[in-house]
């Protein structure tokens, strides 16, 4: 009896002296994701959840003074290839200027078992929070085989289609498209839309690299439009751009069209990244048909066929408004790393001793030869790039995935995209107000792509925040010298677990697989 009651009183004070909340942040100045104006309040979390926002009493097991500081929910990137985040689970680019997380499965490309990565990553665990779209591109080449340059039959249709209907019964948010990349550019519309109609059924939405960000722009749009209306789901523009200098000063009509396909019942939206260069494979400076079924390498070594690439690539290159191919910069050439950062004008003079327009076609030529490369292209106006920014629809995007340091040259905005938002255009150009712009970050995607009960700060909500000095938050990463992390950021957590304290990623790895429909 005796020892009952003294494990009963142990039990009491235990409990008498058993912190509130599990972290407080105190003092900050509070930006809650809805676009609404700062205010100045605490924060308090337990077991991984926003529990409280205002004046909050009582104490906790951790706490954090943010004066001075302003508290947002984490970001969300909505276009990112972090694919290989089971293999660098700590994701330490993205957390680093506060992305808590990530949407992979972009442009077409994919994991072909979203079930079973789910639970891999959760079971080896990662720092950031994932979900996922479904890859055309991915399933096609499954259902499909080698040869492309067709319509599916109807039996491979049928796999394709239970391929999604799988995918999404897994978690996934929906279904992209990378039209522009092998075997995706040889997919017609109506391919699309049987696909597009499974994800509506469950409530998914459509994510499209379109076919066209130049010349053919708009048909591009319209395409984009006609899959969201026959398919019955929401529709998303990636890195939404106009490439090609033949083509800059449109943003008014392609926001235009935005505006219109919304006006008669679509919801569409778009993202972009901070920067006026694309990054992509050097593969697509080649005519697709050489490229389909694997059979370049034959293409390459005929001589007929080499110098009909090499004329169309002449004649798309006058189209696209560039006189060569200098504002394209090798980012990972594996075959010869000591042309990581040249320019194909450059890697040219280096390879073959000229810089003339004939040598970088066959400088491209060879690099695709010797297994290809990443490349970033200088292709787009800083003047585009901001009034597509300021639509209220446009949010946020790295396209970049998870980044090895010192590892090849690059793009930056795998280390500075949204840091150089908050830095660039927020504080610098007064583009946008910083609560829209958090919004863009926060809510906006949340919303877009469904991920419940994210992206606010809001009694309920998942913790994942992130505190930063809007006075000193800094990308610092360049096309130059890409591998440098961003600054500013005193603390980021992620299911109310921090993973970053005073810009330093601490080895947590809390992240979960979001799935769709899922708290």
């Amino acid at each position: 009896m005796m020892v009952r009651a003294l494990s009963f009183c142990v039990a009491c004070v235990l409990s008498l002296s058993a912190a509130d909340f599990d972290l407080i942040l105190r003092n900050g100045r509070v930006i809650d994701g809805t676009g609404n104006p700062a205010r100045f309040a605490d924060v308090a979390v337990k077991d991984g959840r926003i529990v409280a926002v205002g004046r909050v009493t009582g104490s906790a097991t951790k706490e954090a003074d943010a004066r001075g500081l302003v508290i947002a929910p984490g970001f969300i990137d909505v276009h990112t290839h972090a694919e290989e985040i089971d293999d660098s689970p700590r994701g330490e680019n993205f957390l680093r200027m506060g992305v808590t997380t990530l949407v992979l499965g972009n442009c077409g490309s994919s994991v072909q078992n979203i079930g079973t990565f789910f639970r891999r990553c959760e079971a080896t665990n990662i720092s950031p929070n994932i979900a996922t779209l479904i890859g055309h591109g991915t399933v096609r080449e499954r259902a499909m085989g080698g040869e492309f340059d067709r319509p599916p039959t109807p039996e491979e249709l049928a796999k394709m289609k239970a391929a999604v209907e799988q995918g999404m019964k897994d978690g996934a948010v929906g279904l992209s498209t990378g039209l522009i990349y092998l075997p995706g550019t040889f997919a017609r519309t109506d391919e699309i839309i049987e696909l597009s109609k499974v994800v509506g059924q469950y409530g998914g939405i459509y994510a499209s690299h379109m076919r066209n960000e130049g010349a053919e722009i708009f048909q591009s749009l319209d395409e984009l439009f006609r899959i969201s209306r026959e398919g019955g789901l929401r529709a998303h523009v990636s890195h939404l751009k106009l490439s090609g200098e033949a083509n800059w000063g449109q943003p008014d009509k392609v926001i235009a069209a935005l505006e219109h396909a919304r006006a008669t019942g679509l919801d569409i939206t778009q993202d972009q990244y901070a920067y006026p260069a694309s990054s992509t494979s050097i593969s697509t400076l080649i005519p697709k048909k050489y490229r389909e079924g694997g059979k370049f390498a034959e293409h390459y070594t005929n001589e007929t066929t080499r110098a009909q690439m090499a004329e169309q690539m002449k004649s798309l290159r006058e189209r696209g408004g560039a006189k060569d191919y200098s504002y394209a910069v090798i980012a990972s050439y594996r075959h010869d790393r000591s042309c990581n950062g040249l320019n194909i004008a450059q890697a040219a003079k280096k390879l073959r001793g000229s810089d003339a327009l004939d040598d970088q076609i066959q400088t491209i030529l060879e690099i695709q030869k010797n297994g290809g490369a990443g490349a970033v292209f200088h292709g787009m106006s800083e003047d585009d790039v901001q009034q597509f920014m300021r639509h209220p629809n446009t949010m946020f995007a790295s396209d970049s995935g998870v980044r090895r340091f010192n590892e090849g040259v690059p793009h930056p905005r795998g280390y500075g995209n949204s840091a150089r938002f908050l830095a660039r255009y927020v504080r610098e150009l007064n583009v946008l107000k910083l609560e829209d712009a958090v919004r863009r970050m926060t809510s906006l995607p949340a919303t877009t792509f469904a991920l419940k009960n994210r992206g606010l700060i809001r009694e309920g909500c998942w913790a994942d925040l992130v505190v930063f000095d809007p006075a000193k938050v800094q990308d610092h990463a360049t096309f130059e010298k890409p591998h440098q992390y961003a600054t500013g950021f005193a603390h980021v957590f992620v299911n109310g677990v921090e993973v970053v304290r005073d810009d330093q990623h601490t080895g947590a790895k809390p992240g979960r697989a979001l799935r769709r429909d899922v708290e």
